[in-house]
């Protein structure tokens, strides 16, 4: 198994010249913690949720000291500078991207995870296009997968009502089917998603499915608002 087997195909990605916003929204818009960024073709960089953390529209660009700054060459102070105020995406990405070929064998994709402490690593064709993004739960998803027996034919009908279900709905319509996985009856669903509230209708959706004798959560959920962490209304306020 390879690199291409498990992999992200639908890769968002973003030129250099977009916008700094425009890349939190797409981060935001589509739940993903990285944007490559892609020129004629070719990967250049990529922009992560590390690179937008010091930003100056936020108040949190790096401050200096005076003295700190005594032992700062004017380069490195204007390089920071950039990368915290440009709002071009070919200023703030990382340049230096680890990247691994659509061949290689996912033995060698998850030692450079490891090694290089990564969370996901683009993919690349022979021509050096990106092709996909291979991320840690793809690699989870691959071994679930290699654990299970051949679906009989009633866990097949299981797994394509439940995806046909999550794709009409607008809340999990973006569902990797390569994380809906079907066993003996027993709905395992993997992957990360936007909220509790998603996840827990995801489970929901599969215990509705004809035929399902129980749902396994493995799903990850992102950090950021959820309307199930809602305030107790009823509560009375603190002084």
């Amino acid at each position: 198994m390879n690199a291409a087997d498990i992999m992200t195909r639908n890769v968002v990605t973003a030129g250099p010249n977009a916008q700094v916003h425009e890349i939190a929204t797409m981060m935001v818009h589509h739940h993903i913690s990285c944007v490559p960024i892609v020129a004629d073709g070719a990967l250049v960089g990529i922009v992560s949720e590390s690179d937008l953390v010091r930003r100056a529209e936020t108040g949190t660009a790096p401050r200096h000291s005076l003295l700190a700054d005594l032992f700062t060459s004017a380069a490195t102070r204007a390089a920071e500078y950039v990368r915290t105020h440009s709002r071009r995406a070919g200023d703030v990405m990382t340049r230096a991207v680890v990247v691994v070929p659509e061949d290689m064998d996912i033995a060698q994709v998850a030692e450079t995870l490891e090694s290089r402490d990564l969370k996901r690593v683009p993919v690349l064709d022979a021509a050096g296009r990106l092709v996909g993004i291979v991320a840690r739960a793809n690699l989870v998803a691959a071994l679930a997968r290699h654990g299970l027996p051949t679906a009989t034919a009633d866990d097949t009908a299981i797994r394509v009502a439940l995806l046909a279900e999550l794709r009409a709905q607008g809340w999990a319509s973006a569902t990797d089917p390569a994380n809906v996985l079907v066993e003996g009856g027993v709905v395992h669903l993997w992957g990360r998603v936007a909220s509790k509230a998603v996840r827990r209708a995801m489970v929901v959706a599969a215990e509705n499915i004809a035929g399902v004798k129980a749902v396994e959560d493995h799903l990850d959920e992102f950090s950021g608002f959820d309307p199930m962490d809602r305030p107790r209304w009823n509560e009375p306020l603190l002084p």
